[in-house]
């Protein structure tokens, strides 16, 4: 999810869309056992999500470690990149928005995808991060609000929290304007790109950190 506008693509590459007057946007699936799937959300809390050309991007940096995994997918909205990972072969997806209209929509979409590998919880992140439950993931993606000042507010909770298992991976976004936050020490950064008025990131924690 992304909440800010979509950066630019090339004409008939876009796989989201929003229409302002109808409330509603469209995001289709590029990959996997969903591939072409086009799937609606409520135009909520001005959600625009990851465009496809990054999306592509991402999981092609992930493409060997996405089946089977646990994803966590913070600020999900309307679920482009939790989906997309269902879609490619992840075992378990659990999904954070504080919005009740998205979260309803990625619980509608799952249903619609015959899914029931997805667990949506309509809470707050940083009172999500907050409380440690369960294993650690394999992946987490986190594409936050611009301009919040999150991930330097995120971080230190997803270490301090060991959220992130050993030789998993954790996937920002930012602003382009913004210089990256410094990652927590174990984390090491395998992959940054910037298009347009976004930087996204993809770190590794190091196999070794306790």
């Amino acid at each position: 999810m992304a909440r800010r506008r979509m950066a630019p693509g090339k004409p008939g590459l876009a796989t989201t869309r929003t229409n302002s007057q109808s409330g509603v946007g469209e995001l289709r699936i590029i990959g996997g056992d969903w591939r072409s799937r086009l799937l609606r959300f409520p135009d909520a809390g001005g959600v625009r999500p990851t465009p496809a050309r990054t999306r592509e991007t991402l999981f092609n940096w992930l493409n060997f470690h996405i089946a089977g995994s646990h994803c966590l997918d913070l600020f999900a909205g309307s679920g482009a990149l939790g989906l997309e990972a269902l879609s490619r072969g992840a075992a378990r997806v659990t999904l954070i928005d504080h919005t009740p209209a998205l979260a309803r929509s990625l619980r509608d979409n799952l249903r619609l995808l015959k899914s029931e590998k997805g667990d949506v919880h309509c809470q707050d992140v940083e009172s999500y991060l907050g409380t440690r439950q369960g294993a650690p993931f394999d992946i987490v993606f986190m594409d936050p609000p611009f301009r919040q000042s999150w991930l330097e507010r995120l971080f230190p909770l997803l270490e301090s929290g060991q959220w992130v298992r050993p030789g998993g991976w954790v996937y920002v976004e930012h602003e382009s304007e913004l210089t990256t936050p410094a990652a927590p020490h174990a984390w090491q950064l395998h992959r940054q790109k910037t298009a347009g008025q976004v930087t996204y990131s993809l770190y590794r924690v190091n196999p070794e950190s306790e």
